[in-house]
């Protein structure tokens, strides 16, 4: 069979790879601590469940509109104006089969072949992925875990060119948990807005900040630059409700119809029932959400501390997200541990039933990501195994 260009572009998820040993091994009776994931551990929301449940009986079951049925995209625009002061509608608002569909759908809407689009590294797997599907260009610029994988807007503004379609930021980062200041996304986008690039910014973990960073978004700046900014969302980590499959787009009513074309002929509407525990969830799980994030911090601190008392590993504080990126570069070299994060993660996963992904997979071989979305006892349990391993190296 010969296969289509576009297809050898990419690779598979690196976090699904890990994710499918981690069952094949639980399978066969493997005890493993599951560090790999970005899944919350926690239950979706009671209300959500409920309307869920209701909608099924109710037989709400078939098709529905291509976009998404109109009570949420109504909800999710008056979410966003009451919080950032946008000026979307429904009208410019799409409900997609995850944050991932929102992605994706956006990139092929807006990068051509060798169009380039400028993001910030270590970045989330799909990123490159879905960029180089689409034939455009990724343009890499690191951060630095000196400075917390702060996300700047100077070196991504020299990145760009006459071919720069797309600025895409992921503010707070997977897998970093790097985060961009006010200041510093308003001087990236008024830049794009003067060369007419679109600022794509994924928001999947914008309720998950800490140490006192007031959430921001890209949102902020819409009513000012409206065909500038847009701005992709998913249901998945902040409620809890990652297999119910529902992200969104927001943006420029070009771009957004532009995604629904591409997504009429790809999935079409987003699961119906779904859609409906999702408009409940933001409706009444506010109180669910606050206490999930309050105990994401309480993790963050104890994970963070048994990180760096581990000899030759170094991890700062991730100042967003659910997510440490530690390096361990000193621990590399052909030893036990293995000569690179990639050995490393296969070997603790073999020897230790501990998942965690290579930082290969972001694009950093001095890294590894370790998900804290996962209960207090197994972060102590996964810790124990790993520093176990480590001594053995």
């Amino acid at each position: 069979m010969q296969l289509s260009r576009r297809v050898a572009r990419i690779r598979e998820s690196a976090t699904l790879r890990v994710a499918r040993r981690a069952l094949e091994l639980r399978a066969q009776g493997v005890q493993v601590v599951d560090f790999g994931a970005g899944e919350p551990d926690f239950a979706s929301p009671r209300v959500a469940v409920e309307a869920a449940r209701q909608a099924l009986a109710d037989g709400f079951t078939k098709y529905t509109a291509n976009n998404g049925i109109p009570e949420l995209r109504r909800a999710l625009a008056e979410r966003y104006r009451r919080d950032f002061g946008s000026p979307w509608t429904a009208a410019e608002t799409l409900v997609t089969v995850g944050g991932k569909g929102g992605l994706f759908e956006s990139t092929l809407a807006l990068v051509d072949d060798g169009s380039e689009v400028v993001l910030h590294t270590p970045a989330w797997v799909s990123f490159v992925e879905q960029i180089r599907f689409a034939g455009g260009v990724p343009v890499e610029v690191p951060t630095d875990g000196a400075d917390a994988f702060a996300i700047r807007a100077e070196p991504i503004l020299a990145a760009l060119t006459d071919r720069t379609r797309a600025v895409l930021l992921n503010s707070p980062c997977n897998p970093t948990g790097g985060v961009i200041r006010p200041e510093e996304r308003r001087a990236i986008v008024e830049e794009c807005a003067r060369r007419g690039i679109v600022v794509l910014s994924d928001e999947t973990y914008e309720r998950f900040v800490y140490d006192g960073f007031a959430p921001g978004s890209v949102a902020e700046l819409a009513a000012e630059f409206p065909d500038t900014v847009a701005l992709v969302g998913s249901f998945s980590k902040t409620y809890a409700m990652t297999g119910w499959r529902i992200g969104y787009l927001l943006g420029p009513r070009e771009l957004v119809d532009a995604a629904a074309r591409i997504q009429s002929h790809s999935t079409s509407n987003a699961t119906s029932f779904a859609m409906k525990g999702a408009l409940a969830a933001l409706d009444g799980a506010e109180t669910e959400v606050r206490a999930m994030i309050c105990e994401y911090a309480w993790r963050r601190r104890y994970l963070i501390d048994r990180l760096n008392a581990i000899p030759g590993i170094r991890c700062a504080a991730p100042r967003g997200a659910f997510y440490a990126f530690p390096e361990i570069s000193a621990r590399l070299g052909g030893n036990g541990a293995g000569a690179t994060p990639t050995e490393l993660a296969e070997r603790l996963l073999e020897q230790e039933a501990v998942a965690i992904v290579a930082g290969e997979a972001f694009g950093s071989d001095r890294h590894v990501r370790i998900s804290f979305a996962c209960s207090r006892a197994d972060l102590a349990e996964g810790l124990d195994r790993i520093e176990r391993f480590l001594a053995r190296s």
